[in-house]
C-alpha cells in the first residue's frame, strides 16, 4: 500500500476535488466525454458504463427491498413492479464490473440480473439463510474477473451463525467477499459488500471494526462497497474505516467528480445538495481512482429505488 498523506494534505485535496466538481469541469471517462456536472445522467446516457482497458467501474446501490406483498400500490414510488423496469434499464447503461446490492430479495434478483445482462454472475445468499431474507450480493462480469474464493459472515458475535445477530441490532446484518483475479490483467482483488445496520450505532461501530480488520489481512487491493446507514466523514463507522488509512473514500479520492455532492438517500424526493452521503465505496490506497459519481438517475421523473447508486472507476496498482 502506498504511503498515507498528511491530514493537511488530505484536507485540501478534498476541497479541491469538492470544488472542482462545483465548478463543472469537463472530465474524460475511458473514451467518453463527460458532460458538466449534474446530480444525475440522462435517462439514455451513462455516466460511466462498461470499464475499459486496464479500468473497473465499481457501484453500490442499495435497491430497496420488494414490498409489495405489504399492500404498494401501481404508481407508487415504493412499488417492485414500476421499480424493476427502471432498474432493469439503468443496469443496461451502466454495466459496473463489480456491484455490490444491498436490500435484494430472492424475487428481485432477476431484475438485476436481466440489467446486467448474461455474461454476469453473483454470489451471495440471504441473510436468513439460502434464499430467504435480504441479500448483500455481489455481481461481476464474468468475462472479466473469474472468482477464486467467496464467503458470506454474518455481523455479530457468531460470524458463522446464519442470522445471528448480538450487538443490539434487530436486524440480521452480512458481509459477502470475493476474492478475484482480473483476467485482462492477471492481477487480483478483492470486493467487500455490506449493508450496517440502521438503528444501533454499537453494531455499526463493531462492524466497521470487522470489515477494517479484514482489509487489514490482505494482500491484494480491496473495494469496499455497502450502505452503512450513518454519513460519510462524520461517523464513527467511517471514522472506523477510513481514518484506519487501510481504505480510502473514493468520492473524496477521485480525479474527477462527475456529480455535484448530494446525500444519497433521497428517499424518491428531490436531491439534497451536500447531503448526507450513507452509500460509499471505498477502496485501499493501491487502487487508483479516476471518477467517482452520486448518481440521481431518474426516468420518466421516477427513481428504481430510494437510494441512489454511488460509482467508482478504478484502477489496480
Amino acid at each position: 500500500m502506498s504511503d498515507q498523506m498528511p491530514d493537511q494534505t488530505r484536507l485540501s485535496r478534498r476541497r479541491a476535488l469538492t470544488a472542482a466538481g462545483a465548478l463543472g469541469a469537463a472530465a474524460v471517462v475511458g473514451s467518453q466525454l463527460a458532460a458538466t456536472p449534474s446530480a444525475y445522467a440522462t435517462p439514455g446516457e451513462a455516466l460511466i458504463g462498461p470499464a475499459k482497458g486496464e479500468w473497473l467501474h465499481a457501484m453500490t446501490f442499495n435497491i430497496r427491498l420488494d414490498l409489495t406483498p405489504g399492500g404498494t400500490q401501481p404508481g407508487q414510488p415504493d412499488h417492485w413492479p414500476d421499480r424493476a423496469p427502471l432498474l432493469v434499464r439503468f443496469l443496461e447503461l451502466e454495466k459496473p464490473t463489480i456491484l455490490g446490492v444491498q436490500e435484494a430479495e430472492y424475487q428481485q434478483l432477476a431484475a438485476v440480473r436481466e440489467g446486467l445482462g448474461k455474461r454476469y454472475e453473483m454470489l451471495g445468499y440471504g441473510r436468513s439463510g439460502g434464499a430467504n431474507g435480504e441479500y448483500s450480493a455481489i455481481f461481476f462480469d464474468a468475462q472479466r474477473l473469474t472468482p477464486l474464493w467467496w464467503d458470506q459472515y454474518w455481523l455479530s458475535d457468531t460470524p458463522l451463525v446464519i442470522g445471528s445477530a448480538t450487538w443490539g441490532n434487530s436486524v440480521t446484518r452480512i458481509v459477502t467477499w470475493v476474492r478475484f483475479r482480473d483476467e485482462r490483467t492477471g492481477r487480483e482483488l478483492v470486493h467487500v459488500n455490506t449493508h450496517f445496520d440502521h438503528q444501533s450505532e454499537n453494531a455499526r461501530q463493531r462492524s466497521a471494526e470487522v470489515i477494517r480488520d479484514q482489509v487489514a489481512g490482505l494482500d491484494v487491493p480491496a473495494i469496499v462497497t455497502g450502505d452503512f446507514n450513518s454519513p460519510a466523514e462524520t461517523s464513527v463507522g467511517y471514522q472506523t474505516l477510513v481514518g484506519s488509512g487501510l481504505v480510502e473514500d473514493t468520492w473524496l479520492t477521485a480525479e474527477q467528480q462527475l456529480t455535484p455532492q448530494i446525500g444519497t438517500f433521497p428517499n424518491y424526493g428531490p436531491t439534497v445538495a451536500d447531503g448526507p452521503r450513507i452509500d460509499w465505496v471505498l477502496a485501499t490506497p493501491d487502487v487508483e481512482v479516476r471518477s467517482a459519481a452520486l448518481n440521481a438517475w431518474t426516468y420518466d421523473g421516477r427513481y428504481p429505488s430510494d437510494h441512489i447508486p454511488v460509482h467508482a472507476l478504478v484502477k489496480l496498482a
